[in-house]
């Protein structure tokens, strides 16, 4: 296949459009019109990766009753693995309205890889695991080549459920991105691999495109770890040409896994 998946002369139908929409969002492309022109050539601004210290909050107007700050977001969440897990299957969950089935992660509490990807495929909820199907077969492909497997690592994924065409609403990026984190603070692994523009985005602030090509410390509450951003399976399957470039990121995950 080329860069742009193409179809049969069948009737192009749902299925097949939501297929092009993941497509492109895996390429980046994740929106199509914005309100507000954008200066493409611009720098982009400098996102914190990790935890933050808060901004101080601004001084009440004279006359004003001051309101209490809202509690720390990451604060709410569960400090065990295994009640943070629990919780993302629960109706707390931000994704708890969607439709669809919510997958938990897998893989052992303490893996020194963690694997982060966007949300579940539309098959996987069948499976009854992330990352099934032709997809998943190359990504086990990909683990056997830097000597892991899905026993070894712990694979999760920003989304516990799968949204509308599979792109992450803008209104719960940032909360996702708070969740993500929080996990991997739990699990503490010494290198992790971020597989696709959703999953660079949550953790490193980053598009996919800009993140590609060395590797990012990511501060948690727990420590530090060493991230390397990467093709989903599912672009590598549309755009074989990639995987050539992916090798070089799976390479950089086995030289950090290694120093």
């Amino acid at each position: 296949m080329g860069a742009i998946p193409t179809f049969d002369s069948a009737p192009f139908d749902s299925a097949q459009a939501a297929s092009v929409l993941d497509w492109w969002h895996d390429a980046g492309v994740d929106l199509l019109v914005e309100d507000e022109p954008r200066d493409w050539m611009a720098a982009e601004p400098v996102r914190p990766i990790g935890f933050a210290a808060p901004a101080p909050a601004p001084l009440p107007a004279p006359g004003l009753v001051p309101t209490l700050p809202a509690a720390a977001p990451a604060a709410l969440l569960p400090d065990t693995l295994d009640a943070f897990l629990a919780w993302r299957l629960s109706d707390a969950a931000p994704e708890a309205a969607w439709d669809g089935i919510s997958l938990t992660a897998t893989g052992p509490a303490e893996a020194p890889l963690m694997v982060l990807v966007d949300c579940p495929d539309r098959d996987d909820g069948e499976a009854g695991q992330i990352l099934s199907g032709a997809a998943g077969r190359l990504f086990d492909r990909m683990l056997a080549a830097i000597g892991q497997s899905r026993e070894t690592i712990h694979l999760a994924s920003v989304c516990a459920r799968r949204p509308l065409a599979g792109r992450t609403p803008a209104g719960l990026e940032t909360r996702l991105a708070e969740i993500s984190l929080h996990h991997i603070g739990l699990v503490r692994p010494r290198s992790l691999l971020l597989l696709g523009n959703a999953a660079s985005r949550a953790v490193l602030g980053t598009e996919l495109t800009g993140a590609r090509g060395h590797s990012h410390a990511v501060d948690h509450k727990s420590g530090k770890s060493q991230a390397v951003a990467s093709f989903h399976p599912r672009f590598l399957i549309e755009k074989p040409m990639a995987k050539a470039e992916s090798w070089k990121d799976l390479q950089r995950i086995m030289g950090d896994m290694r120093a």
